[in-house]
């Protein structure tokens, strides 16, 4: 017993290495230049790739020894360094000036094309590399076997760490990139030229995440998925070690990695009479992790306070009330709605298509309420779409109540699960309240995922269906354009009212809004759980238009595609997240319909857009509509 938990400990400083290498390249790319980079991730991914193909390169020519392995698995580094600094100079640079936030949305869109880029190179099967000559075999420890290669990567961190430490503290490149990390303004006054700062911390983390990916060839196989399983971890390490902090970034790893070890070390055990499987806990309790340290220290355990950026993003607009034009253009687009379903005997997947287009807009709509007027940057919004679509089908099946009663109540399963996670979460700000939705929707994507007597578990849940008087999906389809129209009328009525304008007070200038009386903590945790209920809406209209639901309705990706929605619109405008959701999920269609690689289709589509409009679709038009001089009601009723 003693020497098995022993063994599992040292497979968790093993994988602590591991998460290690994933994290801090993705630490020291933030703390330098901002970027909340999604495509992190992906140079794991890649790095794994590229480093099998080495290895079946050199195997003809240096044979199956230590020379050829070690040699693929350097160079694959140097080789994912040298594609992240082409990603930094051929894209990001050209947007630096843009809110930070489409900047997010850039590296999303890298994300999307490097996905495809891999699958037209290597294929869709996974591909397992050759064990590291030398290392086949195993150690005895304490009775055990244990691998020798796992043996070696307990060292690897500590030795990357030190490396690190060297080039951060006996170097100018590293005195440079530390200064950055505090204040990136002011090295820039001092004359140093941060766009080439940028490009080699670029590189240097690339390299780092493809090299702690290469170093998984002889244990797990290269797959396509690995980018966004590598990228969450990268996250949970970097928040709850500290922002920019690579002793933290190593920490972090470590606690997390041990107590997962521990967990499986357990296993199943008896408590007051119930089974209770402790290696379950192992899909989220990084997550807990991470959510008790942004409650207890919201800037990680070895990170600082961020420093305020002075950035040279244009400020943000105010909202204004829709205008005549606004109007007139509202009116054609409500009759427009209404005719579309005769057109369904020329085009019946049209139907389909409108009732998913609106669902995404009533989801982009809710994420918006919160992100643009209240400042609240939710990563874990899929949550709610979840709570709701989950919360139809139990009162559906388990209660047998009308689809009807449980469209009605569906949304209030995700107002409870919005306030519980908002009051904790409204207590933050920036990339930290970010970090703490997603979280908790990674907390209850475990719960649905596991939950099999409820949720039905991993194989979710079928034969939701609507009544038989929305049984048609010409039916379904007006009721849907009833709702989602009725309820973005009322949050934009809301966003207008003394209580929208104080959401606004308290995200431009909290201290000045609570001199003046406004609570802002209460205001903005109140607009967290109305955003919540109309989220948990869209979720019930989806599971009710699909006609089952799975743990996929609560995945982190929902949760990225909902950011994708509201920033390709615009953030600044409430017409915005209904024409990001639109055109984002037209294209999603349209390319996934026209070609096996519409990730990357769908990726150059989006790169596009950011490039033409940093402001987002919306917001874009806006500002050629001033250029051109058409100031009137054209302008004020498109940012109604």
């Amino acid at each position: 017993m003693v020497s098995g938990f022993a063994v599992q400990l040292l497979n968790g400083l093993a994988g602590a290495s591991t998460l290690f290498l994933i994290a801090v390249g993705l630490s020291l790319i933030f703390g330098v230049t901002r970027i909340v980079n999604f495509a992190h991730g992906s140079m794991y991914m890649i790095g794994l790739y590229v480093a099998y193909s080495l290895t079946q390169t050199f195997a003809p020519v240096l044979g199956a020894g230590p020379p050829g392995f070690w040699a693929s698995i350097v160079l694959a580094a140097v080789a994912v360094g040298a594609l992240g600094a082409l990603v930094e100079l051929t894209i990001l640079r050209r947007i630096y000036r843009a809110p930070e936030l489409f900047q997010l949305l850039a590296t999303f869109a890298v994300v999307l094309m490097l996905r495809d880029a891999a699958l037209a190179i290597w294929g869709p099967d996974d591909l397992l590399g050759p064990k590291a000559p030398a290392m086949k075999g195993a150690v005895t420890i304490l009775g055990r076997q244990f691998p020798q290669y796992d043996l070696f990567l307990i060292f690897v961190g500590p030795v990357v760490l030190g490396l690190l430490w060297l080039l951060l503290q006996r170097t100018r490149a590293g005195v440079l990139i530390r200064a950055a990390t505090q204040d990136r303004e002011m090295v820039g006054a001092l004359g140093v030229n941060q766009a080439w700062l940028f490009t080699g911390v670029f590189a240097l983390g690339s390299a780092l995440a493809a090299l702690g990916g290469a170093l998984q060839l002889p244990r797990e196989p290269a797959n396509l998925a690995l980018d966004l399983t590598a990228i969450g971890d990268a996250f949970v390490v970097v928040v709850v070690g500290g922002m920019g902090s690579v002793p933290g970034a190593y920490l972090a790893a470590l606690i997390i990695a041990e107590i997962k070890a521990i967990c499986y070390g357990i296993g199943t055990v008896e408590l007051m009479g119930t089974t209770f499987s402790f290696s379950k806990l192992t899909m989220v309790v990084e997550f807990l992790v991470m959510a008790a340290v942004l409650i207890w220290r919201p800037w990680g355990l070895l990170g600082k306070p961020q420093a305020v950026v002075r950035s040279t993003a244009a400020p943000e607009a105010p909202m204004r009330p829709m205008g005549r034009a606004g109007v007139a253009a509202t009116a054609v687009l409500v009759a427009v709605l209404l005719a579309l379903p005769l057109l369904g005997q020329w085009y019946p997947y049209l139907t389909v298509l409108m009732i998913d287009i609106l669902i995404a807009v009533l989801f982009a709509t809710s994420l918006h309420f919160i992100m643009g007027p209240g400042g609240m940057h939710s990563f874990g919004h899929a949550a709610y779409f979840g709570l709701g679509a989950y919360g139809a089908a139990a009162l559906l099946r388990g209660l047998a109540l009308p689809m009807e009663m449980a469209l009605l109540l569906a949304p209030l399963a995700a107002l409870a699960g919005a306030a519980l996670f908002g009051w904790f979460a409204v207590r933050l700000s920036g990339v930290y309240l970010a970090m703490l939705t997603l979280a908790f929707a990674q907390i209850v994507w475990s719960i649905v995922y596991q939950w099999d007597e409820v949720t039905g578990g991993s194989n979710g849940m079928v034969g939701i269906w609507p009544s038989e008087r929305f049984a048609s999906k010409a039916a379904y389809y007006y009721l849907v354009l009833a709702l989602v129209g009725a309820s973005v009328f009322a949050m934009r009525r809301m966003l207008f009212s003394p209580f929208g304008y104080a959401m606004r007070a308290g995200r431009d200038s909290p201290l000045r809004a609570e001199s003046t009386g406004i609570g802002v903590t209460r205001v903005h945790w109140t607009g967290f759980m109305v955003a919540g209920a109309f989220c948990g809406l869209a979720g019930a209209l989806f599971a009710f238009g699909k006609g089952s639901i799975s743990p996929e309705t609560i995945h982190v990706v929902r949760s990225i595609d909902g950011l994708v929605m509201v920033l390709l619109g615009g953030v600044q405008t409430v017409a915005g997240p209904v024409a990001g959701s639109a055109v984002f999920t037209w294209l999603q269609d349209s390319a996934s319909r026209a070609t096996d690689y519409w990730r990357a289709l769908l990726g150059v589509a989006i790169l596009v857009l950011v490039l033409a409009f940093p402001q987002g679709i919306v917001g874009g038009l806006l500002a050629l509509a001033e250029r051109l001089g058409w100031r009137g009601g054209a302008t004020t009723g498109a940012r109604g």
